[in-house]
């Protein structure tokens, strides 16, 4: 079975390689996933899968079934991309203007559709069914995540387990990572506008600073991280946006800040939230202005299932190498894949992308990603030889 998976992978890469492309070339935002929705669907019925269902607006769920009833997994990828203006320089560089595929979401659903092919071609050869979901809206709240299973793509049966990848660039090509346990954070946006009183820079006696105030709340909120957290609970607070709309001697009435606030413990999760909260109300109120809080609850942390984890990484030495194999740390991402894995069985793995002797080394979410698309042969095949093993677990 390995060698027809390998023979498989490595024949059909050409071809896998020029739909990814197009994807990359055609991507769309969250939610507004249509024309990628449609191509997913017309390529899976071209494939020959035996049933395409649409999920909601833009997901779609593919079903292969073996030679006879058996157990049902799960494999998943995400189909949507990043409001990023690219500044690739490559004939499939993205055609619409401020939308990227910069988090590899392209390369998730080339993966996964190179799988089904493989697991389609093979389907006489193994029990059970297999469940093809091309999920939307990773990349923003609500995910698509909560919407999909809103919509039953865990029930009858309930999947013994779910399975999904994620591109890693800091990896190189033909390698991939897998850690048991807790992965990656759980994720909140937090949203302040700190109140205060306007006036001439040169003045500031007669103001009430909102942008000393923010600068304030920045800094003492760091305390969560350095000073209240267990130190062996990894906690992130970082803030991305202030603005104050004042200018060089003008002190504003009010300063907007946005950030995100990342853990991998619930029960900490809820209580520096909280903490948050009340430490920016009071530094606001000392110092004599005001300040309203907004935090939109995210993603859960990624939880891998210890045994099902460890069976994929025995099953992935085995399909790359053992040197191919690597044990991968707590990554601060987070992820919507999350929502499964709290309700099944689930891993989630790393995929690299790397190759540095063509410059290809980009980070995630930056307007120059891109992929060693070598490693769809290596996405795709893993992918189909641990869907057919656990099948058999």
């Amino acid at each position: 079975m390995i060698k027809k998976i390998k023979e498989a992978a490595k024949s059909k890469l050409s071809t896998f390689i020029k739909v990814r492309r197009h994807l990359h070339a055609n991507p769309e935002l969250s939610f507004k996933e249509y024309n990628t929705c449609a191509f997913i669907k017309d390529y899976l019925k071209k494939t020959g899968i035996d049933e395409v269902k649409q999920i909601g607006e833009t997901g779609v769920l593919g079903i292969i079934k073996g030679k006879g009833s058996g157990k049902t997994i799960l494999l998943r990828a995400d189909i949507d991309a990043l409001p990023i203006n690219t500044e690739l320089q490559t004939d499939y560089k993205s055609k619409n203007e401020n939308v990227m595929h910069a988090c590899g979401h392209d390369v998730h659903t080339t993966s996964l559709l190179f799988a089904a092919f493989i697991l389609n071609s093979l389907k006489k050869e193994f029990t059970g069914t297999i469940r093809l979901l091309f999920q939307p809206g990773e990349e923003k709240m609500p995910g698509g995540a909560p919407i999909m299973i809103k919509h039953g793509v865990l029930e009858n049966p309930v999947p013994s387990a779910v399975l999904g990848q994620h591109v890693f660039p800091q990896m190189p090509v033909g390698k991939v990572g897998f850690k048991s346990g807790k992965f990656m954070a759980s994720m909140d946006e937090i949203y302040i506008t700190v109140k205060g009183r306007g006036g001439h820079g040169a003045m500031p006696e007669t103001t009430i600073d909102p942008v000393f105030i923010a600068c304030q709340i920045v800094t003492s909120a760091q305390q969560l991280v350095s000073r209240i957290s267990d130190p062996k609970t990894p906690t992130v607070l970082s803030f991305g946006k202030i603005m104050g709309n004042g200018s060089v001697n003008v002190i504003p009435n009010n300063v907007y800040l946005e950030g995100t606030f990342r853990t991998v413990d619930e029960a900490w999760r809820k209580e520096a939230l909280a903490k948050l909260k009340k430490m920016a109300t009071s530094i606001a109120e000392g110092l004599g202005g005001s300040c309203e809080i907004k935090i939109n609850d995210g993603y859960p942390f990624v939880f891998n299932n210890e045994k099902l984890t460890k069976r994929a990484k025995l099953l992935a030495q085995e399909y790359l190498g053992k040197e191919n194999v690597l044990d991968q740390e707590i990554w601060m991402a987070s992820e919507d894949f999350a929502y499964y894995s709290h309700l099944v069985p689930s891993t989630f793995y790393l995929l690299g992308v790397q190759n540095n002797n063509k410059g290809i080394n980009s980070g995630l979410h930056t307007p120059t990603f891109n992929i060693d698309e070598k490693a769809l042969e290596a996405g795709a095949g893993l992918m189909a030889w641990l869907a057919i093993n656990e099948l058999k677990e």
